[in-house]
C-alpha cells in the first residue's frame, strides 16, 4: 500500500472473486486495538466482509449514491462474475468533475462531488453542525 500510494486493496477469495476491501485505516486500527505485532494480524481479522461495489456499466451517479449511502470513499468495480475490474475512488470522481457553464450542466459536477463528500464525511456517532 505504501509503495503504490493506495489506501485500499481488495480482498480476493481463492476463486478470484472479491469478498471485501481492506483500508490502511482498518490495518492501523486493528494493530492499535489487538496489542499484537502487525505481522501477527491476519487480513481475515481486519476486514469486515461488507462489500459495497458497482458494476462496470453503472452510471457514475449510481456509484455516488452507493458511496453516500454506505459512507465509503472507494468502490470496487466488479463484473457479473464477481471479478474486480478496477476501483473507483472519490479522488477519481473529483478529478473528472466539471464546472457548470451557463445553462448546460456537466455529466459530473463539482456539486455532485461536494454533496457526496459531505455525506461521507459526516460524523457517524452524533449530529455535528458546521463550526464555520
Amino acid at each position: 500500500m505504501w509503495d503504490n500510494d493506495c489506501g485500499v486493496v481488495p480482498v480476493i477469495h481463492s476463486d478470484g472473486k472479491v469478498i471485501g476491501m481492506i483500508t490502511d485505516r482498518d490495518i492501523c486500527m486493528a494493530v492499535a486495538t489487538k496489542d499484537r505485532r502487525t505481522s501477527e494480524v491476519a487480513v481475515s481479522e481486519v476486514f469486515t466482509g461488507n462489500l459495497y461495489a458497482c458494476a462496470p456499466d453503472d452510471d457514475i451517479h449510481a456509484a455516488l449514491k452507493i458511496m453516500r449511502a454506505e459512507r465509503v470513499r472507494r468502490l470496487p468495480v466488479i463484473n457479473a462474475y464477481g471479478v474486480i475490474e478496477g476501483i473507483l475512488s472519490l479522488n477519481d470522481v473529483a478529478l473528472c468533475a466539471e464546472e457548470a457553464k451557463g445553462r448546460k450542466a456537466p455529466d459530473l459536477s463539482y456539486e455532485d462531488v461536494g454533496s457526496t463528500m459531505k455525506e461521507i464525511c459526516g460524523h457517524r456517532l452524533q449530529a455535528v453542525s458546521c463550526p464555520l
